[in-house]
């Protein structure tokens, strides 16, 4: 089970969605069935990758049985949700930014696990794609209406303008890609603007600290990316604010001359010197804010 750090009158398990009494809390009989049956299937790669998408996508708060993603995933793979959501906590152990927070996991993900956690890290395009393929299969397979979901709220970015004329499978793609990156960091910063503290989400973007143009192998990797609102999005891209090596917002010397306007004044300068709500999973690579701050940021 997970707790946090500091907790002393119980915990929370995502697992089963529930309050637990206590940290030595016994399982339920469903969730005792969901690991014998765990145990006696092993998971497959191609069911490790569409779990780890998963994890991706999903707020840690929503990584339990009831989820209906996690019962969607679980439908695909003829598994118990009891069973989708014990392999996510797993996975969810892997990642030093939820471990930093001080919560801790199951303790017994796998070298599989580890292994395809591995391998996004090191192609996040190909292994999010190749997820998609998979789910794509295991729908048609058996019959469920599970096709690649976008969403209304995933417009095409700035970039798609170099795509014209490009087939629609290539669109396709493209959409996917897109989608797979702002529902991750969306997720991590558990849909808040990590300035503000907005949660409109049309009003959300996936903000790269890398430009996209800059580092291709990195376009999709989550710890890429900071969830800003519409306006602090553009002004992060354009330099006129940037992340200290503590997460503090800092201002530029361009941004910082608009302290005349009383917009500019209460939308940016406002934020100045702030530490930003980090996220729960997958934290901002500090190489990549660093670059932000001696490539992109004004001064």
């Amino acid at each position: 089970m997970w707790t946090t750090s500091g907790t002393s009158s119980g915990c929370f398990d995502p697992l089963l969605a529930s309050p637990l009494c206590s940290a030595d809390a016994t399982f339920d009989r469903g969730w005792l069935s969901a690991v014998t049956r765990a145990i006696a299937r092993p998971w497959t790669h191609d069911e490790l990758v569409v779990a780890f998408n998963l994890y991706c996508e999903l707020p840690f708060g929503r990584l339990h049985q009831r989820a209906p993603e996690v019962e969607r995933l679980a439908a695909l793979l003829a598994r118990s949700p009891g069973s989708v959501a014990m392999k996510l906590v797993n996975i969810a152990s892997l990642d030093p930014a939820v471990t930093a927070s001080g919560r801790r996991g199951l303790g017994n993900a796998s070298v599989a696990d580890a292994a395809v956690w591995s391998e996004f890290h090191a192609d996040w395009e190909g292994l999010a794609l190749e997820s998609a393929r998979i789910r794509q299969q295991l729908a048609d397979a058996h019959g469920l209406p599970d096709a690649i979901v976008v969403g209304d709220d995933v417009p095409l970015d700035d970039h798609s303008a170099a795509y014209a004329g490009i087939s629609r499978p290539a669109v396709v793609q493209m959409r996917v890609k897109q989608a797979f990156f702002r529902k991750a960091v969306l997720a991590s910063y558990e849909g808040r603007c990590c300035v503000t503290g907005l949660s409109a989400r049309r009003l959300l973007v996936a903000s790269h600290i890398v430009p996209w143009a800059a580092d291709p192998k990195n376009r999709l990797n989550p710890r890429n990316g900071l969830c800003l609102s519409s306006l602090h999005d553009k002004a992060f891209d354009a330099g006129l604010m940037t992340l200290s090596g503590d997460h503090r917002v800092v201002m530029s010397q361009a941004a910082k001359s608009l302290a005349e306007e009383p917009f500019a004044l209460s939308s940016l300068l406002a934020y100045d010197g702030q530490k930003i709500r980090l996220p729960v999973k997958f934290a901002p690579d500090e190489a990549f804010l660093a670059h932000h701050r001696t490539s992109v940021f004004l001064g």
